[in-house]
């Protein structure tokens, strides 16, 4: 698809799929593809991507004033938002027309309660042909008109295009009142429906600044080394250049991405990869923007621009996780789609069959209608569930686990089965040479490493890097280049070296380029026993026979064993995958008690395992480095990357990436998206069930406005808080781990607590 460039607005009021619904119906049929339209709920935030340059801006305008929502350019709002040129009638105008509202109609009360008071005889003494005071009447008018300002051009645009939404379904409750003479009930409808709104945007807004708490936490200036004058210049981050160098004092947030030049601190990482103990940094090392420096001085070269650092990118894919919507949240909003109308429909009926073919009283039936139209209100069903994804969501990311999706979120709540890639998942991915066997009479042990380091030469592999590890701690040069270098995918490495050809491989390898004869029955047998121990052995030769081996051993991460212990209690099986050979593989699984093995795995194996799994276990993941298991984990239900901050490609390949290499953050997150969808079926167990009992009461002529919309109102309430109790894991995090309370304090705050010395 070309893309040539896009239109950005800001949608205001755009607080939960209702919205979203709105506008899709009236930019579908002109943007013609649902693919070209983005929604941020949280940021109330519309991108249109303009495919060709087919629209127009001045037409896609033209639809936006149809939907009756309030909108600006973004780059407009964001500059107002910026400057605070946001007027108070601008940030508070619902709430303002709101309390005018209440006001209209407590006085209205008044009037209408004291027919025989002082206040009524100055007023009016006279009454209105629906027995009430005249007075009453007008200030209940002005409540209706000033409560429903945005729900009445909303619900005639819906009429217009034979839609009904909630607005219809409100606005047609109000004037079935009106016409029984319900005129306070009419005016409770639209105020307790304003406040239902109201409510809708503070929980939106409530979870919004869970993610701008994010954005906080990084100082908007840094301390830039002017190395000419030798002096520090204080600047916005945005003016900070790649390559710059940076100063962060003790007790300083780290404004930027960098590398250490110069300086060692403790750094507490938590608000970017949720770990709990702080990590020593030294030069050569990582830093990322938002943590925190302990108590040195540190000199950083600067790696990333502020929008492309490692918190703006987790902080990127947290709002837009959203496009990735949960089945819940997406059978809500269908349902939502059909159960408007056929409440209408219902209401209908209960308003015409009892009178027309039972006797019953038209009044009576009529206004047991509207309060089957209030009680139908689906306001507390459909924001229940984004309110409680978007809460999941971003409690995630506080613990160091960023969720691409809602519909990423529920899947670990179905998990039966993980499969590990065994290096750099199980073990700690730095592998290191233990031994060389070398069974050559031409070459000694430092001309075999030099002559496969030559051939592994610009390899990623951890096992080529143990080799790179060890020229380095023997200091080692490196006088030999490798020619014609040929990878066979899996198993080896070719190439010729002066001349020479030689290659670098697995056990299974030396099997397909050798027969074991007598001669090579010892080194064999020293293989097999290698194997046992958990070694992972690279066979070095030349065209004309074997030279030796290394042999490299990993270690195992020190929580793995407990994690995968604490997996089984949870009822999953676990699985290994590896391409190592058999007996590393069954000693790693007999460390740490894995349920299944699978060894001497190419990448197209491990896709066909996890074919069999899925087959076997129905919902299976997959844990890997999100580089070189590519292919895995896109087979698998569900993809994790076990990748260190900083690793880009492990955020963008997985759908869920583990910031901080944890493995223990697997149990809390499988518990977390059972927490997730229990509140979601909570939610909408309790929402239904409300109004199902409602019904019956209006059935049985028990039911009135009043409980109706108390019901209503109580249990957005209620499913709202219930989706809110996701965001305390943040507050029981920092508990849990102990840190001293400065560490949680604003920017500002942090900077008046600590001084240059």
């Amino acid at each position: 698809m070309k893309v040539n460039k896009m239109f950005e607005y800001k949608i205001y009021g755009m607080d939960c799929a209702d919205e979203i619904a709105v506008i899709k119906r009236e930019l579908l049929p002109y943007v013609q593809d649902e693919s070209l339209l983005q929604f941020n709920l949280l940021k109330g935030k519309l991108i249109i991507y303009n495919q060709d340059n087919r629209f127009t801006k001045s037409d896609i305008e033209k639809k936006l004033k149809a939907t009756g929502y309030r909108f600006s350019c973004w780059l407009q709002y964001q500059q107002s938002h910026k400057n605070n040129h946001q007027g108070f009638w601008q940030k508070q105008q619902k709430t303002i027309l709101t309390l005018i509202c209440a006001i209209f109609l407590a006085i209205g009360y008044i009037i209408h309660g004291s027919e025989h008071g002082f206040l009524h005889a100055l007023l009016d003494n006279h009454s209105s042909r629906f027995g009430q005071p005249i007075s009453a009447l007008i200030f209940y008018a002005l409540a209706l008109i000033i409560g429903g300002v945005y729900i009445y051009p909303k619900a005639l645009t819906s009429l217009k295009r034979m839609r009904p939404d909630i607005n219809l379904l409100m606005t047609i409750a109000v004037i079935g009142a009106i016409l029984l003479g319900q005129w306070l009930e009419a005016t409770m409808i639209v105020f307790l429906f304003s406040i239902a709104t109201l409510l809708e945007s503070w929980s939106v807004d409530k979870a919004r600044k869970a993610i701008q708490a994010l954005l906080e936490i990084s100082p908007d200036i840094a301390n830039v080394y002017c190395s000419h004058h030798k002096d520090i210049d204080i600047k916005p981050v945005e003016e900070v250049n790649i390559g710059a160098t940076i100063v962060i004092k003790p007790g300083e947030r780290i404004p930027l991405d960098g590398i250490i030049k110069e300086g060692q601190s403790f750094i507490n990482q938590a608000p970017v990869t949720g770990e709990s103990l702080l990590v020593l940094k030294k030069p050569g090392d990582s830093v990322f923007a938002g943590s925190l420096n302990e108590d040195g001085v540190l000199y950083v070269k600067v790696t990333k621009l502020v929008t492309d650092s490692m918190l703006a990118n987790i902080i990127r894919q947290v709002e837009l996780a959203q496009v990735n919507k949960a089945k819940s949240e997406m059978w809500v909003e269908r349902f939502a789609k059909y159960y408007t109308p056929i409440m209408m429909l219902f209401a209908v009926l209960v308003a015409f069959v009892p009178p027309l073919f039972f006797s019953g009283s038209w009044y009576n039936w009529i206004y047991e209608a509207l309060v089957i139209l209030v009680i139908a209100c689906p306001c507390a069903l459909v924001i229940s569930t984004p309110v409680t994804i978007v809460s999941g969501l971003s409690a995630a990311a506080s613990h160091g686990i960023l969720v691409k999706g809602g519909s990423f979120l529920e899947i670990p709540a179905k998990l039966k089965a993980i499969a590990f890639d065994k290096t750099g998942t199980i073990t700690k991915g730095k592998p290191v040479i233990q031994s060389i066997i070398n069974i050559s009479k031409e070459h000694s042990d430092n001309e075999l490493l030099q002559l496969a380091a030559a051939l592994e030469k610009g390899n990623n592999h951890p096992l080529a890097h143990a080799i790179f590890t060890k020229l380095d701690v023997l200091k080692l040069n490196q006088p030999y280049t490798a020619n014609n270098v040929q990878i066979v995918k899996g198993k080896a490495i070719c190439g010729n070296i002066n001349g020479h050809q030689y290659w670098i491989g697995s056990h299974q390898y030396l099997h397909e380029k050798t027969e074991i004869t007598e001669d090579l029955n010892d080194f064999h047998d020293q293989i097999l026993q290698l194997e046992k121990s958990g070694h992972s052995l690279l066979v070095f030769a030349n065209k004309n026979h074997i030279l030796g081996l290394f042999a490299v051993a990993d270690s195992l991460k020190e929580n793995a064993k407990s994690t995968l212990a604490e997996l089984n209690q949870l009822g999953i099986k676990t699985v290994l995958l590896t391409g190592d050979n058999k007996g590393a593989a069954a000693f790693i699984a007999q460390k740490v008690q894995l349920d299944e093995v699978y060894a001497e795995l190419l990448p197209q194996d491990k896709v066909d395992k996890i074919k069999v799994l899925k087959a076997k276990y129905q919902t299976v993941a997959m844990v890997g480095d999100g580089i070189n298991d590519a292919p895995a984990l896109a087979s698998a239900d569900l993809s994790l990357a076990m990748g260190k901050a900083g690793s880009d490609v492990a955020i963008e390949t997985a759908d869920i990436a583990l910031m901080s290499d944890d493995l223990a953050k697997l149990p809390w997150l499988i518990k977390h998206a059972k927490g997730v969808k229990s509140i979601i079926q909570q939610n909408i167990i309790f929402s239904l069930g409300l109004k199902v009992m409602f019904m019956i009461l209006a059935l049985l002529e028990l039911a009135n406005i009043w409980m109706a919309i108390g019901a209503d109102m109580g249990a957005s309430l209620l499913v709202v808080f219930n989706s809110l109790r996701l965001l305390k894991s943040k507050n029981d995090k920092q508990e849990d781990q102990g840190y001293p309370d400065y560490l949680y304090l604003s920017t500002q705050q942090q900077n008046k607590r600590y001084l240059w010395k």
